[in-house]
This record gives C-alpha cells, structure tokens and sequence, in this order.
C-alpha cells in the first residue's frame, strides 16, 4: 500500500513520542510505501484534488529518523490511504482543507479521518451526543449562565472550545475571587462560547486518554497524572504518562460510543475520560500511542496499519 500523512512540517515531529512517526514505522515494518504531505500543498485543479507529497525512508534513530525525496505532485486518489494528522488549531485553513479532502473522498481517496465527521465534530462540543457518559457540562458564552452554572455546583473547570494541550483551561471555584474575570477573559466579553464543567476529583488518579482503532477499543488508557498543585493532567502542562489497563467504567464507555464513531469514518478516536466520565472525543491527531507501547508492549500503531490493510 501507499499510505499518505497529512503532518505537521517533519522538522518540527518529535519522533521519541509522536504518534503520526510511530504509524510510519509500524506501516514500513509491514511492508508498505510511505509519504509525507503539507497541509497548504492540497489544491484543486479541473475539479481533481492534488497534493505534493514527498517519499519517506523511514528509520528508528529517532535523531535522524527520516530520508526524504523529492517533491512531487499527486491525485490523492493515488494513494491507497491518506491519514489527516496535521494538528489544530482548527482554523478556516483547515476547514478547508477537509472540503477538499471530501471532495477527493468523493473521487475514491481513502481518507482517515473521514474529512466531514472531523468538521463536525467539535472535540470538545462533541461530547453533548453522550451526555450519559459525561460530568454536567455547559457550553455557552453569556457570563450569566456561566456563573449561574458555578454557583450551582460550586467547583468547575473552563475551558476554550478551540485549545489543545491544556491551554486556557482553568478550575473556577464559586468563590474564585478571579471567577469574573476568567469568564471575561475565556468569552472575549461574552463574543466566544467556552465549555465548563463539573470538576471531578478523579482527576488527581489521571486524565485517562483511551484509544479507538477501527472501531475496536484498545485494552490500556495512558493516564495523564498532574504535577502537585496542578489541576490539568495534559503531557504538554508537565503531566506525567502512566499506561494502565482501562477500569470497567472505563471500557464501558469506550465500547458504548465505538461503534457509532467508527460508522462515521473516525478510525483514530482518542477519548479523555477522568474518573470514568467522557471530557473529550479527539478526532484532529490523537497520541499516546509512543508511551503505551513503551510501557506495555502494546503496539496501538500497529494496530492502526492493520485496520487500514482491513479496508482494502
């Protein structure tokens, strides 16, 4: 096969942890052909979607971890498969780009994520399908509802709908002396609509990143454990990583939601869950791959080329 990663500028990859090169060795292990593509080469021509895109010779120094041709132009239907990794933020660039990689979709482009359901799922506004699953949430941007919000259950976590890594999250208590303005400064004075939500203690135990592969969900979670005196767990705030095998509430959630996400062309699906409870659905570029394969042996990106040789 010749699988295709839509990837940040491979200069900038971290190949000891990042999950996009993990999939690269995992695909050239078993054989397979692959490139790397720039987000901003994707166009359109004469209704053909194209892209440059540039062979890959994959090693394990992770110093040195690749070889690169030279660029050359493609129909993306020339691909057997095409993985969207580029990261967020989720801008109008990349809106458009999903148009463009329907449209190739349309063509016959195998394409993973499927281009509209990462459009249409907001990873963080995603969650409200499920509200089964999750703590009480609130998604608005009048300062009223929000603080009506905090008054009721006293100890929350606010967030943007458009971060990634932990940023811009902060834990509101109905006490904050700060609580006024936060909420100014996270609604652009009431302009952008933000998430909170109930602030779970289990957070101290680690926000549990558990992975979907095809519609299958993977047997361990990485816990992303807070530093002391921290409320976020995220790797990029100084969590710190610990593999574990997913808790009964855990798998339970996960298998209630694969399948639906799965029907909708969402191979790679990371959810975070504290304490048992959906926070998130990651559909963009989900990691964690690297650390659970380091610490248990369990190659998830393995797993991923496997589910695209299924699909051929």
């Amino acid at each position: 096969m010749k699988i295709a990663f839509i990837v940040d500028p491979l200069h900038r990859l971290k190949a000891y942890k990042d999950s996009s090169v993990a999939m690269m060795r995992a695909a050239v292990a078993r054989g397979h052909e692959v490139f790397a593509i720039g987000r901003e080469s994707l166009g359109a021509r004469d209704g053909r979607i194209f892209a440059s895109a540039v062979a890959l010779q994959i090693t394990h120094d992770d110093h040195d971890w690749h070889r690169a041709g030279p660029a050359e132009q493609y129909d993306l239907t020339a691909f057997d498969a095409i993985l969207m990794r580029q990261d967020p933020p989720f801008d109008a660039e990349y809106v458009a780009a999903t148009w463009l990689l329907e449209r190739a979709s349309r063509q016959g482009a195998r394409v993973y994520n499927d281009p509209r359901a990462i459009r249409d799922h907001s990873e963080k506004v995603s969650i409200v399908e499920f509200p089964q699953h999750t703590p009480t949430t609130l998604v608005a941007r009048h300062a009223g509802d929000i603080q009506a919000f905090i008054d009721e259950l006293g100890d929350t976590i606010l967030k943007p709908l458009d971060g990634m890594g932990g940023s811009g999250i902060f834990r509101v208590r109905a006490d904050d002396p700060n609580r006024n303005a936060i909420i100014e400064t996270l609604t652009a004075f009431g302009t952008r609509t933000i998430m909170a939500q109930q602030y779970l203690p289990a957070i101290s135990e680690g926000d549990k990143r558990v992975l979907l592969i095809g519609g299958e969900v993977m047997p361990y979670s990485l816990a992303r454990i807070p530093m002391a005196g921290e409320t976020r767990g995220n790797l990029a705030a100084g969590g710190r990583g610990v593999a574990m095998p997913l808790t009964d509430a855990e798998r339970a959630v996960a298998e209630a939601l694969a399948p639906t996400l799965w029907a909708r062309g969402l191979l790679i699906v990371g959810l975070d869950m504290i304490g048992g409870r959906l926070t998130e659905i990651n559909v963009t570029s989900p990691t964690c791959m690297v650390e659970i394969a380091q610490q248990t042996g369990f190659d998830i990106a393995a797993r991923v080329i496997e589910a695209l040789e299924k699909q051929g």
